[in-house]
């Protein structure tokens, strides 16, 4: 089903009819892209993520390969295809999936909802409604904290939505903002 058959298939509310998301010029006009990017400093932040992530598969593969080379007498370069496929894409998530992700991960808040757009080979566009938001907050790792990076949690009653990797200020301005628009300020 394309996006115009969804729309005409609810009001402009989404199933329940609360008209909480902004109708545009035209119903059937594509919408821009968000015009916000995440801070540039997520792309270090996802290779250090990606390497360490693999670490533990690299180490199960050589694990592998020793008993399979001990125990079953397989030959070595049976092991090295395996194994050279794991590196490869360990890598491939360490340095080069960061650039990709860093590109394509755009957001909006506007007046009326947060606008999220993500994925490199799977585009995901989600409209969070400022009408549906129950509560946001911010969120730091220990690598986000080491970076200044911070992500904002939009909470609704469907689910959380997350903004990841803004600047420490961007994401307090941001989580701030989205509060006052959505009227939870008393939350916070």
């Amino acid at each position: 089903m394309t996006e115009r058959d969804h729309g005409a298939q609810f009001p402009a509310g989404g199933a329940t009819g609360t008209g909480a998301v902004a109708a545009t010029a035209s119903p059937h006009a594509p919408r821009t892209p968000p015009r916000e990017h995440l801070d540039p400093k997520a792309r270090t932040l996802w290779r250090i993520s990606g390497l360490v992530g693999t670490l533990p598969v690299l180490v199960i593969a050589i694990m592998a390969a020793v008993v399979m080379r001990r125990f079953l007498d397989w030959d070595g370069w049976l092991l090295a295809v395996p194994f050279a496929l794991t590196v490869l894409v360990g890598l491939a998530s360490a340095l080069v999936l960061p650039d990709l992700t860093w590109k394509h991960w755009r957001y909006e808040v506007g007046e009326d909802e947060v606008d999220l757009q993500h994925g490199v080979w799977t585009v995901t566009r989600t409209l969070v409604p400022m009408a549906r938001i129950q509560h946001v907050d911010t969120r730091r790792g220990p690598l986000e904290r080491r970076f200044g990076l911070a992500s904002v949690v939009l909470h609704t009653a469907a689910g959380a939505s997350e903004i990841p990797a803004l600047a420490d200020p961007v994401a307090e301005a941001v989580r701030d903002r989205i509060a006052l628009l959505a009227n939870t300020r008393e939350e916070l």
